[in-house]
């Protein structure tokens, strides 16, 4: 059984104020879903533990499902800018089709208070990858063997963390493609967002099963995405890929300390 739009009981808001601040966390997970090739997960994960009181666990799940509408819309957007690697994308959709499985097991496996953590070390080490490695705009793919094993690896993780987090795991695809097969940052975020498709859909169907997605919330989040996506995509194309970078990483920073003020630990570590 799912859990409908409703809030915890301390929240004072109305109902009307609690589904407009879903879709503006919609809203907003979709132009970040553009500009950084992300699933926006980042956003909605949290933004739904605060805007409805759920735990992390159905927070994630329904993440998930709001990020199928999201990847549909990115890509679409990047593919007609031909963005897109249709050959990496199937190689990392393997991978994340494998790890999405073992995401979702974990989830339900793992303590909620263990979740915050992994969302923590994730975002500290795509901020490392970001400050060592610096994208170009026009590289395109050159495939090999340890590539192409290189990019299984990529998309098992990115899967893994997609079914376990809910944040998509484009934060790992892109940086991963542009470390591992040194393509442009464009092409990159296209590709990330194209095999987020089947993972969002593998996990999603998974997390319905066992009852902890919230459908209604995600579907609200999902559609209010597709509406700003493109716009994402456009400034994308717009900046330079340095100043991507540096928006990027004070993206995950802010996200790493909400996460860590929603966890309690500044409150724990006050006393």
């Amino acid at each position: 059984m799912t859990q409908t739009l409703q809030p915890a009981k301390d929240q004072p808001a109305g109902h009307f104020s609690r589904t407009l601040l879903v879709i503006l966390t919609g809203l907003l997970a979709g132009f970040l879903a553009g500009l950084f090739g992300v699933g926006g997960g980042l956003v909605i994960v949290p933004a739904l533990m605060s805007v409805l009181g759920m735990d992390q666990r159905r927070a994630s799940a329904t993440s998930l499902l709001a990020l199928i509408f999201t990847a549909l819309t990115g890509t679409t957007s990047y593919a007609l800018s031909s963005n897109v690697s249709w050959s990496a994308a199937i190689i990392l959709i393997v991978g994340a089709l494998v790890g999405a499985q073992i995401g979702v097991w974990l989830l339900r496996k793992l303590p909620d208070r263990i979740l915050p953590w992994i969302i923590v070390v994730f975002a500290l080490f795509v901020i490392v990858s970001q400050q060592i490695n610096i994208p170009v705009r026009d590289a395109g793919l050159t495939l090999d063997i340890p590539r192409g094993i290189g990019l299984i690896f990529v998309g098992v993780l990115s899967g893994i963390l997609a079914g376990l987090v809910g944040i998509g795991g484009g934060s790992v695809l892109v940086p991963g493609m542009e470390l591992v097969v040194g393509l442009g940052d464009l092409l990159a975020r296209g590709t990330s967002l194209l095999v987020m498709i089947p993972t969002a859909i593998s996990g999603t169907w998974t997390n319905a099963k066992h009852g902890i997605v919230d459908l209604k919330a995600g579907i609200i989040v999902g559609i209010s995405a597709a509406f700003s996506a493109p716009a994402g995509t456009f400034v994308a194309g717009w900046i330079s890929p340095e100043t991507g970078n540096i928006l990027f990483t004070i993206f995950l920073i802010v996200v790493m300390l909400n996460t860590l003020r929603k966890a309690g630990i500044f409150k724990r570590r006050q006393k």
